[in-house]
């Protein structure tokens, strides 16, 4: 008599007695072998290549008088007028070149950018480090339609391991509560398979690399 088993527990006996039989493994040096093909590029020039492929824009500054320079090129550019920098160490940068923007949340529903440090940059994917322990917070790097990373060269990393090395070695065990990875502008291709930046957060990343503050 042919025994009456439904497709689902024929999958079970399948599974059951491949769990019982013992192969070798097929794949052996598998785990050995590396993730990634080995790096001989600058690490600028790489973070510089995998942004500008998300769709970021990458701007290196050898001090501080060529990113006010850069960043007046843009406001003018884009019209900016609703410009947000909480972060006190670029304020006292802004400040003393005359750079106009607003240093509380006043009117930040109508933010038109924010202006940011990060944690770290990660050159293999292009990637912008960022937690809740900078004085930006949550907001300022999700809310504007244009996000401005400002970052020093000690910042770029090659891996994502490099730059959680970074947070340890700066919090130690009081590590940030939230700890967020952004690879280029917002996007989503959920509606009709169109691809759209800026869905859920800013439509512009700009990454500027600083050499040297002063």
């Amino acid at each position: 008599m042919k025994e009456n088993i439904t497709p689902k527990e024929l999958m079970l006996k399948k599974i059951r007695k491949a769990l019982l039989e013992k192969r070798d493994n097929p794949y052996p040096n598998l785990e050995e072998n590396p993730l990634y093909k080995s790096n001989t590029e600058e690490l600028e020039i790489l973070f510089a290549e995998q942004l500008t492929a998300v769709s970021g824009n990458f701007v290196f500054c050898e001090n501080g008088v060529d990113f006010i320079e850069n960043i007046l090129e843009l406001a003018d550019r884009f019209n900016w007028r609703k410009i947000y920098c909480w972060e006190p160490e670029l304020q006292a940068l802004l400040r003393h070149y005359e750079f106009p923007f607003y240093e509380t949340d006043k009117d930040f529903e109508l933010a038109e950018v924010g202006i940011t440090l990060c944690e770290a940059l990660v050159a293999r994917n292009g990637s912008v480090m960022l937690s809740n322990q900078q004085a930006s917070g949550r907001r300022l790097s999700i809310f504007p339609h244009h996000h401005i990373v400002i970052a020093r060269t000690g910042q770029l990393v090659l891996d994502l391991k490099d730059a959680f090395k970074l947070l340890k070695d700066k919090y130690g065990n009081q590590l940030p509560s939230m700890i967020s990875n952004i690879t280029g502008p917002s996007r989503t291709a959920d509606i009709e398979k169109t691809l759209v930046l800026g869905a859920h957060g800013p439509k512009e990343l700009f990454v500027f690399l600083i050499d040297d503050f002063s």
